[in-house]
């Protein structure tokens, strides 16, 4: 049998998570339908088989990390074609584009496994409501070949064609339903020999969670909403007997008798507090997180950080900032305008006068590499890690395009459609901490650069103004901006004088009319 193996999703990546199965063994494939979709380093991906057949193995499970050319899955393709093994980026990259996911609209099946396809434990989740995503339009969905895109949102099963009707006619016939339960959860009670339909559910939907599994092994199969619910009307032995329908304190049927000196009621009940689940969870490190994690250590014990603070009046900007959303004579009232447009904008001004800014540290070569061009990265925290995509040529912008630029930085990236490329060579990085309500932080240097700011919270605050006789103290939007940079080719004036210019533009924007 052909056996499809794991292509390189891009940017020459070595591994890659199992994240869900779009086949079962026995369904039928037909070329350039999405079977699997994984987590990379850097990105979700969906990837297609490059055969037609029928599914005869499926050889990795959900959350296993997989090598890049590992069989996965083994299809039959009744001729023999592709029994090289080859990947889909092998045998359809020269298909230029996709042709769909078929023609009947089943790319997206429910996951099962090989080896237990039919037992008790493994339940499809419930439909997302969507109609068939056999093609392209609204509500469909394209397939891609390798390499070429992320998917827009991590997928959610579909319940396989009658899999309802057989679970109804199953539960008619007097067999038990199926458990509710992610793939981790079904791996784990699997490993500790527990039967999920023994288990009582306590997450929405009478989905089974990893805790429930713990409490029917310690032998309290009651669900942990039950629990909580009796914790929560349980009262202590010592405080007497429940309370009526009258308030604390109020009247002699209180408490049910005298706890104190004259008579006097007890008003105050000690509420009973208990934890409820695992006392530790754990989470394995993988894509994403696993190569942001590894990138921080590598910059933080690699390049000698240096961090220096400036807190600004940028009340002009916020006033420029609520003109340009409102003046439409300006063309910027149907984009996003905000505090960090106009910093990115000042970013590439500061960098154009102190140019040693935007160099990096070759240390193979012994040589600091001056670049002439700014790759803006801004920092974005998403479900799956933190990534840093960047504005290519950001420099070369007017405010409108950069504002366009922006919006769909951040849009891509917190639909998770972000690809290597778009974070691949950036040269200086905004990481905007205010948004979380912070002033201001020491940020770590992004791998391949040598600065990075740190945009803090715009706060109300008092301020003096003026000078001599007229000085005087006035409420003002008032920010704090934070610079970490490589001392090994940046030194304190430098970092300095950058630090104080883009000060200088989010104080007064108007500079940037003399600087641009």
């Amino acid at each position: 049998m052909p056996e499809f193996k794991l292509p390189d999703p891009g940017e020459g990546l070595v591994e890659a998570t199992i994240v869900q199965w779009k086949v079962a063994v026995g369904d039928t494939v037909k070329t350039n339908d999405i079977v699997v979709e994984v987590e990379t380093a850097k990105s979700l991906v969906e990837l297609p088989v490059p055969w037609d057949g029928t599914v005869t193995a499926i050889l990795a499970q959900e959350g296993d990390e997989v090598e890049v050319g590992t069989p996965i899955i083994t299809i039959d393709t009744g001729d023999g074609a592709g029994a090289d093994g080859g990947s889909a980026g092998e045998t359809a990259g020269d298909e230029g584009t996709a042709d769909g996911a078929g023609t009947d609209g089943t790319t997206a099946e429910d996951v099962t496994d090989a080896a237990t396809a039919a037992s008790d434990d493994m339940v499809p989740t419930p439909p997302d409501g969507g109609g068939d995503e056999g093609g392209p339009g609204p509500g469909g969905r394209e397939a891609v070949l390798v390499g070429y895109g992320a998917i827009e949102t991590s997928t959610t099963r579909r319940r396989r064609r009658g899999a309802a009707a057989a679970e109804e006619a199953a539960e008619q016939a007097g067999a038990p339903r199926r458990a509710k339960a992610k793939p981790p959860v079904r791996k784990y009670a699997k490993d500790k020999g527990v039967d999920l339909t023994q288990v009582t559910p306590s997450g929405e939907d009478g989905v089974v969670t990893r805790a429930d599994v713990d409490r029917y092994l310690a032998g309290g199969a009651a669900s942990g909403s039950a629990q909580h619910a009796a914790a929560e009307h349980a009262v202590p032995p010592a405080q007497g007997a429940a309370t009526g329908d009258a308030a604390p304190g109020v009247g002699p049927d209180t408490a049910g008798g005298d706890t104190g000196a004259g008579g006097r009621e007890s008003a105050y009940q000690r509420p009973t507090l208990s934890h409820s689940g695992e006392r530790e969870e754990r989470t394995d490190v993988k894509g994403v997180r696993k190569m942001m994690a590894q990138a921080m250590v590598s910059s933080a014990f690699t390049a000698p950080h240096v961090t220096e603070f400036i807190t600004v009046d940028v009340t002009r900007s916020m006033e420029l900032v609520e003109r340009l959303k409102s003046d439409r004579s300006y063309g910027m009232s149907d984009l996003k305008v905000s505090p960090l447009l106009l910093l990115a904008k000042a970013m590439c001004l500061a960098v154009r006068r102190n140019p040693g800014m935007n160099a990096v540290w070759d240390d193979e070569a012994q040589q600091v590499v001056q670049r002439n061009y700014v790759n803006l990265g801004i920092a974005a925290a998403t479900p799956r890690g933190l990534v840093v995509p960047n504005i290519k040529d950001a420099d070369l912008m007017d405010l409108r395009q950069l504002a366009e630029a922006l919006g769909d930085l951040v849009t891509t990236a917190k639909a998770g459609r972000t690809q290597p490329a778009d974070m691949a060579g950036g040269t200086i990085t905004i990481t905007n901490v205010g948004v979380f309500g912070v002033d201001t932080g020491t940020p770590i240097i992004n791998p391949g650069e040598s600065a990075i700011v740190a945009f803090g919270a715009v706060r109300r605050m008092p301020w003096v103004v003026g000078e001599g006789a007229d000085e005087r103290i006035e409420p003002r939007w008032v920010s704090q901006l934070a610079v970490s940079f490589d001392h090994r080719l940046i030194d304190g004036e430098l970092g300095s004088k950058f630090l104080a210019d883009l000060a200088a533009i989010m104080e007064d924007p108007a500079r940037a009319m003399v600087w641009g």
